[in-house]
């Protein structure tokens, strides 16, 4: 199982810190002290491979359409409107994903990014009604063929550090890497009222390949 380039480096740690405690209890006589020790280093090993993981997916061969950028569940669907990047009402949905998910980000759209805005926040739990505008995130707008969306990194309670490789100017495609938020957060994706909804309220999504949005 690919582990992905975004988090090796903390995997990496976390991986060695699980072994090291694994070798170290194997030396204790103590068996009330040894099995939970032993216990625990794999568990917490076994999550950081889980956590960590990047498999493959397979993007829809279609243009009209944005794909979720985020594995998890569907936990807001609503009309809003938006002043950062689209300018316009829009409809929003936001993505949950739990530490058991994947977190590597993908791309939603083919198109340029034109908008890219950093801001430290607060952590409140990702699934939270303000997170959106109250938390730790990244906000990415990319114009395509068919018009502006935008969609963001969330920081959430335990999640404290977004990767985003992504800067303005780049050419990007539908269902490409480009980043990821450890430890539990969310997505939001925001595009104009022309679009139409294909998923609903506590769906559960796929990064790169569950049609979010289609347009004809």
């Amino acid at each position: 199982m690919m582990i992905t380039k975004y988090g090796l480096s903390t995997f990496l740690f976390c991986a060695g810190f699980s072994v090291i405690l694994i070798i170290f209890s194997l030396f204790i006589q103590n068996h009330w002290i040894k099995y939970p020790i032993l216990i625990l280093s794999i568990t917490f090993l076994l999550f950081c491979i889980n956590f960590f993981r990047d498999p493959e997916r397979n993007t829809p061969d279609k243009k009209n359409v944005i794909v979720s950028p985020a594995d998890g569940e569907i936990v807001i669907v609503k009309d809003v409107i938006d002043n950062e990047f689209l300018k316009e009402k829009g409809k929003q949905i936001s993505i949950f994903m739990s530490p058991l998910n994947v977190h590597v980000n993908r791309i939603p759209i083919d198109g340029k990014v034109d908008y890219f805005n950093y801001l430290k926040g607060e952590y409140l739990v990702a699934f939270h009604e303000k997170a959106d505008k109250r938390n730790e995130r990244t906000e990415i707008g990319i114009t395509s063929k068919y018009g502006k969306v935008f969609f963001t990194q969330v920081a959430g309670f335990i999640a404290r550090r977004i990767v985003c490789s992504i800067q303005v100017g780049d050419s990007v495609k539908i269902g490409e890497r480009f980043g990821m938020i450890k430890f539990g957060s969310r997505s939001d994706v925001i595009v104009p009222t022309n679009w139409k909804l294909k998923v609903k309220l506590g769906d559960k999504v796929t990064a790169g390949e569950t049609i979010l949005f289609e347009i004809e």
